[in-house]
């Protein structure tokens, strides 16, 4: 939703009222022009019921237009009377029959008569240039944006979990889990509000505020319940973007993920969870080839965690450094295919053992943020701590994390405005080494470092209208350590890795920027703990 200026509409309202006829006219001519000059009544009223013109305001400027529209009627009739007289005189010592001649107002004298009534009314109404009654000429360039989304969820739990706080306890999973065993049913809301800014003609920015807990950087949800008090509202989106040329464009601050991954359009990712904000620097490059190929390729550096390393604090900033190239070709019915591969490089990631006696040196290297899945150990082993029983010494990530993904999806728009969507996904996780691993922590672990997904969505591509519909399913698979577990889809199996199952769902348009999404999750452990849920969101949302 954008305020738009209506600076421009002043000297055409002034035009219009002025222009009804001032001299003798043609039936036709007539009659067109007064309508005009009704229509523009009747827009002025309408400003003045919007309140973008005050009622004094309006009274004003039809007051000063009337008078003008007067003084140019009381003018053009001097000037035919005189005319008439001057050909009269000449008729008679010619001879020839009488006859009666207006003369013709030029162009530019008329222009001249509203741009000096269009100044006069400026000036009544403190009117500057860049400025719309008062209102700073920025206005315009800031775009407001925002939806609200009411969630019913309910998960299920399968009898045959382990207890929440076996799942919590194991020093190889670690899994941060409060409830594997008792069914739950939640009504939640998610609200965004933000603004677009356009600063120039070459840099953009954007702000955006999000309902959820501030503690976790995977889901805005926040659960329903007037006992606890107001809901939180953070600031999720703060970033400046440059576009230098039409193919190269430039982000820095906390933005959406900058990298082609297929959730944009299916609600779902096998690597990130959708609404995870990215902090950091983005370069993206799109040249354009031709009318049908298009190539792409994102560069990036994101820091993780920053930790203020010393002489007993030896851990180290945890950083994400990823790079994405790719092609995409379109059709001239804009069907396309377009596919991507990534590297994701996450530094100092990786947990480290503490040596004798000292429990601090390496206690950094634990991760600030956890779902479930990877394989973990504790750092202060040699100090008789284990992980997970000890809630003051958390688990350490066993496996280094650097990811080779890629990405894929073919759109067929040929029944446009339905689209069929076919998606697919593959990571692996390079960086884990058993051998490594068994060094750093004395432990060895099965090499589960893989991970997959395809999907298949028939409908529109995005909810506008009423009785837009779309429909879509698929199936996942995530092992322990293909992806950090921090940072998964916090929905499919409530969240973490070690995880496969299905998903199906649908889309329904209520009205324009009103929808209702159904969406079922089926999901189980690969290697794990058992720890099955099935997962039901309703959600109905609207959009501004």
């Amino acid at each position: 939703m954008k305020t738009k200026t209506t600076a421009w509409i002043l000297p055409w309202l002034m035009a219009a009222v002025c222009s009804a006829p001032v001299l003798p006219a043609a039936a036709g001519e007539r009659e067109s022009l007064e309508d005009m000059r009704a229509t523009t009544m009747s827009l002025i009223e309408l400003l003045v019921q919007e309140g973008v013109l005050s009622k004094e305001k309006a009274d004003a400027l039809l007051k000063q237009a009337q008078q003008a529209r007067l003084k140019a009627q009381q003018e053009a009739a001097a000037q035919a009377e005189v005319q008439k007289d001057n050909t009269a005189q000449t008729d008679k010592a010619s001879n020839k029959p009488g006859a009666i001649r207006v003369q013709y107002v030029p162009e530019h004298v008329k222009n001249e008569m509203r741009a000096e009534i269009e100044q006069e009314v400026m000036k009544k109404l403190n009117y500057k240039a860049g400025e719309r009654l008062g209102i700073p000429e920025w206005i315009d360039r800031v775009e407001w944006t925002g939806d609200i989304r009411l969630r019913y969820q309910l998960d299920q739990f399968a009898d045959s979990n382990a207890l929440p706080g076996v799942l919590s306890s194991s020093e190889v999973r670690n899994a941060v889990v409060n409830n594997s065993t008792e069914d739950r049913e939640r009504q939640r809301i998610r609200a965004l509000f933000g603004a677009n800014l356009k600063i120039n003609d070459w840099l953009t920015g954007g702000i955006r505020f999000t309902t959820g807990l501030l503690q976790t950087p995977v889901t805005p949800n926040q659960t329903e319940g007037f006992s606890q008090g107001k809901f939180i509202f953070g600031l999720d989106r703060a970033f400046l973007e440059a576009k230098p040329t039409p193919w190269l464009s430039l982000v820095g601050g906390r933005f959406a993920n900058p990298f082609f991954t297929g959730n944009a359009r299916l609600g779902t990712d096998l690597l990130w969870d959708p609404d995870l904000a990215f902090d950091g620097f983005a370069a993206n490059f799109h040249p354009q080839l031709n009318q049908h190929w298009k190539l792409f390729s994102t560069v990036g550096a994101f820091p993780i965690e920053e930790i203020e390393s010393s002489d007993t604090n030896k851990a180290r900033d945890k950083w994400l450094y990823a790079a994405q190239g790719g092609i995409e070709w379109v059709a001239n019915n804009q069907s396309s295919v377009k596919l991507g591969v990534a590297y994701y490089d996450f530094k100092n990631v990786e947990g480290q053992s503490n040596p004798v006696g000292n429990s601090l040196k390496y206690a950094g290297t634990v991760p600030l943020w956890r779902q479930k899945g990877n394989n973990t150990f504790s750092v202060d082993a040699a100090n008789g701590n284990n992980c997970g029983a000890n809630l003051t010494n958390p688990c350490g990530l066993a496996s280094k994390f650097q990811l080779i993904n890629v990405t894929g999806e073919i759109d067929l728009a040929m029944f446009d405005p339905v689209h069929v969507l076919l998606h697919g996904a593959y990571v692996k996780n390079i960086g884990f080494d058993a051998q490594e691993i068994f060094r750093r922590t004395g432990n060895r672990y099965k090499e589960e470092n893989e991970g997959y997904e395809f999907a298949l969505k028939v409908g529109h591509p995005v909810m506008k209208q009423l009785h837009d519909w779309q429909v879509f399913g698929g199936y996942r698979r995530l092992e322990a350590d293909a992806m950090l577990d921090g940072f998964s889809d916090s929905n499919f199996r409530l969240g973490g890795t070690d995880a496969k199952g299905y998903f199906v769902g649908g889309q329904y348009g209520l009205g324009k920027n009103a929808w209702l999404t159904a969406r079922y999750f089926s999901t189980d452990e690969i290697s794990g703990l058992p720890f099955s849920v099935d997962t039901l969101l309703v959600d109905f949302s609207g959009r501004f």
